[in-house]
């Protein structure tokens, strides 16, 4: 009888290690990371800092995919939204969850001044920035607002609302420029 316990609680530990050895190294783990280390994250798979993995971005996180399918998320700022707006003037494609290691834009490495205000005229950004080599600006703006935005680039100009709201898109494409109307 007392063998018989012995062989019956060897298996439950058995089984009991395969399921946390099963558990522990599944392939999607959530992973906190402080502010500034999911920007500085998000930062270097958008410029190609990081190889060898995938890595898109939802309203709410970061999901990065290994080469062995592994699957990671990590949580975004509760008071910041990301969004990744690429400008173009002949060719675009249909974007709404940006892809840091895919998305490709027209416009590489060139300057435009972005002018952000908010519904109320409250001015959110206003400067020169560079689209970085994937042809996209990166920004991160306060959740749960809608603005407006504005790209100009060497006497174009592109408008779009954008807003930041839960499930809202992080890739904007849409924003074409065309030649700036003297009155």
């Amino acid at each position: 009888m007392k063998r018989k316990l012995f062989v019956i609680t060897g298996l439950v530990a058995v089984a009991l290690v395969a399921y946390l050895f099963a558990v522990n190294g599944k392939t999607n783990t959530q992973t906190e990371t402080k502010t500034e280390d999911i920007k500085q994250l998000v930062h270097d798979y958008s410029v190609g800092k990081k190889e060898n993995e995938n890595a898109s971005i939802t309203s709410q996180e970061l999901v990065v995919t290994d080469k062995d399918a592994n699957e990671s998320t990590y949580s975004l700022p509760e008071d910041e939204f990301f969004v990744s707006i690429a400008p173009y003037v002949e060719n675009t494609h249909p974007c709404a969850v940006h892809s840091l290691t895919g998305c490709q834009g027209e416009m590489v490495n060139e300057e435009f001044s972005v002018y952000i205000e908010d519904t109320e005229g409250n001015v959110i950004l206003d400067q020169t920035t560079q689209s970085q080599s994937n042809g996209f600006v990166d920004l991160w703006l306060p959740r749960d607002k809608t603005y407006r935005v504005t790209f100009t680039h060497d006497g174009k100009t592109a408008q779009s609302e954008v807003s930041t709201f839960e499930n809202d898109n992080t890739c904007i494409t849409t924003m074409q420029l065309n030649e700036n109307k003297s009155a």
